[in-house]
């Protein structure tokens, strides 16, 4: 199933080859010719991938041809990276080289004229095989296309019927939703849409026809229209679904109904005239099922045509994506959930037994309980797992699937993995290699942004950001869309870029599927490693050195508390195309100098490993580097020497017993995005005045018992701040003029009780700040006035300030704000009740609580 990733790889690649930084190379190197060729070949072959990716599967040459093509895919893209290893190599050695290390550098295995020798070999063998795979593309008879805008397959279209016996569940849902239709939507001008959104299998479509169907509705809605959207959003092909839809609702409500006719030959005017005379004056209800069209030109031009019906006509939508949801509803989205165990155990004894047969198998019921809770509430799920086992009454069968992975059981065309799946196929490809790298997780683990960040950069599945832009800033915008598109669940949204979720038991499932033989997750001994991995995570620590691990690996996870130290220098000596190395808290006290050697490694993860004492030098020869986590390393005494030469480093986050850190080391980072300092008891000083880090937009500061100073204006582009009991360092400068206009976006302040009142300087961000946090600043007992005035700022939190006695005035562009354990403006503040309200009650959320008397009470 990998292969169906195989679309994005063949872009990245062809985005790699137009890099200014391989173009350089491939001329010096006297290999442009070739590289060139191999574009025109790669492209040859990509433009037949969407259609053979669909069809292997009734083709086992084809299917091995496409393995042959990605096997070629990953070797080129090694060769193309080693070019921009060797430019950084090249750009540290002129830029901070001695004489006499040039010379060495000559002289050595990396001199220019053995890897000028090398470099063309492999290109031409690369070249060969490409021409290879390219020329037995023709005997499949495969057709071209270029983008990936194929059309996926869905369900088979709905019909509006449904008996009532299947609807188990949703009653408050139902009645939500009548609410819902029958409210006065307070504007006669405004067709109401009301969208129905969650993920595939939730039974949105079941709730959606329980309503249609529901008599109450009748006398409110004369005319009602099913009309199954799916993939077909066209405006003709759209009317004449309502047409028909019409003419069989007038045939059963309307004593005139609609005189039956085909409406396929009509042309587009005389449908849309046709449309009006039928709808124009009618209060009708109209719902348009499992609706995935994107295009909000198409959907207004739709609505344009419909809303000449009477006031408070209504449309009910189901989709799966939110931000349809968005661009099609005037209400308020209905999030749909799941069933609860009750209800959940009730869908899937009726389709695991005949009626009233449960009774007799009492045990077979107990182990039905434990298959429900890995479905999750969705009664697509259910309905498939109870179908399996219908008429099967051994307990060992029943054991079998629950303990079984979805995903590796039968399923027919509409059970919940093709179900599910259904979104899948709707990704964009860079999205999809993405999805992919949550298989590496195990289930119900809680995810961060920055947790798939580092992983989605260091493997490349992030195209360039445009101008104005960052790698962090693409993160987040495909985190926002795989969340849209109902992909992540327990969504939080924590303000200034930064976002926690889950994936739902059965996405995570999903995610297994599609990434297997590519991506691995080692849960149990008797697992053997697979041949081709290239993604590889280990779930317990006693699984390591078990099974020889493939050479070619790009990623690899080791579970926490990682103490095999023979087992790591065999990896790092043999596995040197690793662009992705996690090795959180682990026991070991130093890393193999042979580190150095994986010069591919973009992603460092050392976090928590408390018994670290030293880094070999030898790992500042990682010139790739993007992120090093040295967080929790409470015993390393410093960093590494030459660090300044990891040019790439975008994320630095560390722990050491440093008193200073090396300021012209850290000067030479000009690439640094973000730095996190935690726990650094002996550090004083942040930052020398003589440095710049213009690229710096995050910075966090933590528990550094003595750190005195943070100099801001040699940071002028920070946008994230967040400092954390730091109870010496000072917030008031005496250069405060010298600090230039600041554009922090949030700002969290937690644990600091020399904070009396806020810093003058932070007016600077007064066009920019969004999110203010403040937690445990218990002397903070003023706010300034000019805190409202603020003209973005929408989010503020304020935890356990117990002298803080009011807030500002007039919060006019505040969204969001939570008081808590704040004694005096919990009480001034409460909702409704409290004296002053009325000065917060236009903010859209507020919540004011105390959790220290609610525990106490609990």
């Amino acid at each position: 199933m990998a292969e169906s990733l195989l679309f994005g790889v063949a872009e990245s690649f062809i985005g790699k080859l137009a890099s200014v930084a391989v173009q350089e190379a491939s001329l010096s190197l006297s290999v442009y010719k070739d590289l060139q060729e191999i574009k025109k070949t790669v492209s040859l072959v990509k433009a037949v991938l969407l259609d053979a990716e669909q069809k292997q599967w009734q083709n086992n040459e084809l299917r091995e041809w496409l393995k042959q093509i990605k096997r070629v895919f990953y070797d080129a893209e090694d060769v193309i990276d080693d070019f921009e290893c060797e430019a950084l190599r090249k750009h540290v050695i002129n830029t901070s080289g001695s004489i006499r290390r040039k010379v060495k550098c000559f002289f050595s295995n990396s001199n220019p004229l053995v890897y000028r020798f090398q470099m063309a070999h492999q290109i031409k063998h690369i070249k060969e095989r490409f021409d290879k795979v390219a020329a037995d593309r023709l005997k499949f008879g495969l057709q071209i296309n270029d983008s990936d805008n194929r059309v996926v397959k869905r369900r088979e279209l709905t019909h509006s019927y449904v008996i009532d016996s299947d609807v188990i569940g949703r009653e408050h849902d139902k009645q939500k939703i009548i609410d819902m239709l029958l409210q006065d939507s307070g504007d006669s001008n405004s067709l109401s849409v009301i969208p129905v959104v969650g993920i595939g299998g939730l039974g949105k479509t079941t709730l959606a026809k329980a309503v249609f169907n529901d008599k109450s509705l009748d006398e409110t809605f004369p005319l009602k229209m099913w009309v199954c959207v799916s993939d077909d959003f066209e405006l003709k092909n759209l009317l004449v679904k309502i047409l028909n839809a019409a003419s069989v609702s007038g045939s059963s409500a309307d004593p005139n109904p609609i005189h039956q006719e085909s409406f396929t030959n009509l042309d587009l005017e005389q449908l849309q005239n046709r449309l009006r005379n039928v709808i124009a004056g009618k209060k009708f209800l109209l719902v348009l099922d499992d609706v995935w069209n994107e295009d909000r030109v198409k959907w207004v031009e739709l609505k344009y045509l419909i809303q000449v019906g009477a006031e408070e006509s209504k449309v009910l939508v189901t989709t799966r994506s939110h931000s349809i949801a968005k661009m099609m509803g005037t209400n308020t989205s209905y999030i749909l959930e799941g069933l609860s165990l009750e209800d959940s155990l009730s869908v899937f004894v009726k389709w695991a037994f005949k009626e009233e047969e449960e009774k007799k198998y009492p045990e077979l019921v107990e182990i039905g309980k434990e298959i429900v809770q890995k479905c999750g509430g969705l009664p697509l799920a259910l309905r498939t797992l109870g179908s399996s086992l219908f008429l099967k009454f051994d307990v060992e069968e029943w054991k079998f699937i629950r303990d079984s992975e979805i995903w590796n059981l039968p399923q027919k065309e509409d059970d919940i993995l093709p179900g599910l799946k259904l979104s899948y196929d709707q990704l964009p490809s860079y999205l999809k290699q993405c999805f992919a790298c949550f298989s590496l997780f195990e289930k119900n683990f809680d995810f961060s942004n920055f947790h798939v960040s580092v992983l989605w950069v260091a493997l490349g599945f992030l195209p360039p950001p445009s101008r104005g832009k960052t790698l962090e800033d693409m993160n987040i915008q495909f985190v926002y869309e795989l969340q849209s598109r109902s992909f992540l669940q327990n969504f939080r949204d924590f303000g200034g870029g930064f976002c926690g979720f889950k994936l739902h038991d059965l996405v995570h499932d999903l995610s297994l599927y599609v990434a297997r033989d590519e991506f691995q997750l080692l849960k149990f001994h008797n697992e053997n490693i697979l041949e081709n991995v290239l993604h590889l995570s280990f779930l317990k620590n006693d699984l390591l050195g078990l099974t020889p691990v493939p050479t070619g690996l790009r990623t690899l996870i080791f579970p926490k508390g990682a103490n095999n130290e023979a087992f790591l220098k065999t990896l790092v000596s043999r596995c040197k195309f690793l662009r992705v190395l996690q090795l959180p808290d682990s026991t070991y006290e130093s890393l193999p100098r042979s580190i150095g050697k994986l010069k591919h490694l973009r992603y460092l993860n050392l976090g928590k490993s408390k018994e670290l004492k030293s880094l070999p030098d030898s790992l500042c020869k990682l010139q790739n580097l993007y992120t090093l986590k040295l967080n929790g390393c409470i015993k390393l005494k410093k960093l590494p020497n030459g660090i300044g030469n990891l040019i790439s480093l975008r994320q630095l986050i560390i722990t050491t017993k440093q008193y200073t850190l090396p300021e012209k080391e850290i000067a030479k980072l000009t690439c640094l995005e973000i730095l996190s300092v935690n726990s650094c008891d002996n550090l004083e000083t942040l930052l020398l005045e003589g440095i710049q880090l213009s690229n710096l937009k995050w910075l966090g500061i933590s528990s550094c018992g003595n750190l005195k100073s943070m100099p801001l204006h040699v940071i002028p582009n920070l946008e994230w701040l967040f400092i954390t009991n730091c109870h010496k360092l000072k917030f008031s400068f005496h250069n405060e003029n010298q600090i230039p206009k600041l554009k922090l976006k949030l700002l969290s302040l937690e644990s600091l009780p020399q904070l009396v009142s806020f810093p003058e300087w932070l007016k600077g961000c007064a066009d920019t700040l969004n999110t203010l946090v403040i937690d445990g600043c218990e002397n903070l007992d003023e706010l300034p006035e000019w805190l409202s005035t603020m003209i973005c700022f929408n989010r503020f939190v304020v935890i356990n300030c117990p002298k803080l006695l009011s807030l500002p005035d007039c919060f006019s562009n505040l969204e969001s704000l939570l008081i808590v354990d704040c004694p005096e403006l919990c009480r001034r503040y409460q909702p409704e009740v409290g004296h002053d309200w009325h000065k917060i009650s236009h903010i859209k959320q507020v919540n004011v609580f105390f959790l220290r008397s609610q525990t106490s009470e609990g």
